[in-house]
């Protein structure tokens, strides 16, 4: 009988994505078989990117991971309640990354929310490494939209569509 895989929910907006996120993401790599990059497509973040665009550069980045494990990568929209996307996924875990004590209230009254919701569905707090703990998207944002320099904190690749993006919104 074939072992039955453990597949692992890693949701965020990702927009964009960040050293941060990619260092979860190669962390929960170790604890499933299948993750699960689940993309909000949540208007009320009103995100910077399209859908399409954070797909392309969350896959991209992906690429540049080490998955010598063999684990299995999947970029997916999601605009329903975590949960039943999970449970249609066929997921056992959540994964969520922490990076300061701040997160911590939300992401634990999250995942008391979620296991009343489905008690068979465990959350996992993965708290971010300690050189990307001061990494949000949000911030990422504004020194981009300041013209900083922002390869500190996410790729060359992203950090141009930055740029690209910012320039566009002042002419």
């Amino acid at each position: 009988m074939p072992k039955p895989l453990h597949i692992g929910v890693y949701p965020g907006t990702f927009d964009p994505i960040t050293y941060g996120h990619l260092d979860i993401i190669q962390r929960a790599t170790r604890l499933v078989d299948r993750l699960i990059i689940a993309v909000a497509t949540n208007v009320n973040k009103s995100p910077l990117f399209a859908i399409e665009e954070r797909f392309e550069m969350i896959e991209q980045e992906i690429k540049t991971l080490d998955l010598s494990s063999g684990v299995e990568i999947i970029v997916k929209p999601f605009d329903t309640l975590l949960v039943n996307f999970a449970k249609q996924e066929g997921a056992q875990l959540l994964i969520r990354g922490l990076r300061a004590v701040s997160d911590f209230e939300y992401e634990f009254q999250m995942a008391g929310t979620n296991r009343k919701l489905c008690p068979e569905l465990e959350t996992v707090f993965l708290v971010a490494s300690e050189s990307f703990q001061l990494i949000a998207s949000n911030l990422v944002k504004e020194i981009a939209r300041l013209e900083g320099d922002t390869t500190l904190f996410v790729s060359l690749s992203v950090a141009e569509k930055l740029k690209t993006r910012f320039q566009k919104q002042t002419h």
